[in-house]
Parts: C-alpha cells; sequence; structure tokens
C-alpha cells in the first residue's frame, strides 16, 4: 500500500536531485585526466524550484538538467578545468543535502505512522 503525501513527494524529489548533483559531480571527478574536458555544473537550487512546482501542479518527475559548463575555473594546459578541491566540496555537499533530506523523510514517514496509529 502506498500513501502519498505533498511533504513526501517533495522529499522525494529532494533526493532525486541530490542523487543527481552527485553523479553531475562524479562525473566530473572521473574525468579529472581528460584532454578538453570541461567542468559541468547543475544549479540545485533553480531544479529544486522546479521540482516543487511540478510537485503542486501534479506533473511527473523529471530528471535534473546539467546546466553546462561552469565558468571562472581555470584550465590547465591540456584544456581540461576540473578542480578535485571543488569537486570534493561540491561531493561533499550533495551528500549532506542527500542525508538530510533522509532524515526528512524518516520524520514524515514517522507522522504518517503515528497518524494512523493514533487510535491504539
Amino acid at each position: 500500500m502506498d500513501i502519498e503525501t505533498t511533504i513526501g513527494n517533495q522529499m522525494a524529489r529532494y533526493l532525486d536531485l541530490a542523487t543527481d548533483l552527485t553523479k553531475v559531480t562524479a562525473a566530473n571527478m572521473a574525468n579529472i585526466d581528460t584532454p578538453g574536458y570541461r567542468t559541468l555544473g547543475m544549479d540545485f537550487e533553480a531544479e529544486m524550484r522546479q521540482a516543487m512546482g511540478d510537485v503542486a501542479t501534479g506533473k511527473p518527475s523529471r530528471r535534473a538538467q546539467v546546466h553546462g559548463i561552469v565558468d571562472g575555473l581555470i584550465s590547465r594546459p591540456d584544456g581540461n578545468n576540473v578542480s578535485m578541491d571543488r569537486e570534493s566540496l561540491e561531493m561533499a555537499e550533495a551528500q549532506l543535502k542527500f542525508k538530510t533530506g533522509v532524515a526528512l523523510l524518516r520524520i514524515e514517514n514517522q507522522r504518517i505512522t503515528d497518524a494512523i496509529h493514533v487510535d491504539k
């Protein structure tokens, strides 16, 4: 039996976006030695706003959009501009977002369970 709530749906989208951010960051890290590779980025906040609008209007879930090459990074002589320091920070932030989302989803699930068992 599936019980859906608006907050639960929002948290599911949040977790999907945190996962997508992790994937973009991992792709950047994997290409650190690829000549000419340019760091890709994702605007998490813009994607989250879009996802919350989709939940409010009942639109189906969609994958996050990679917003292209990140500007302002220093390129090495081979044209690659991936910075492991930057990507490590991005990965830590994505992991923190995911852990926060899981904790909030647990709270929501507990709230639903408590409501179901209120008469017992």
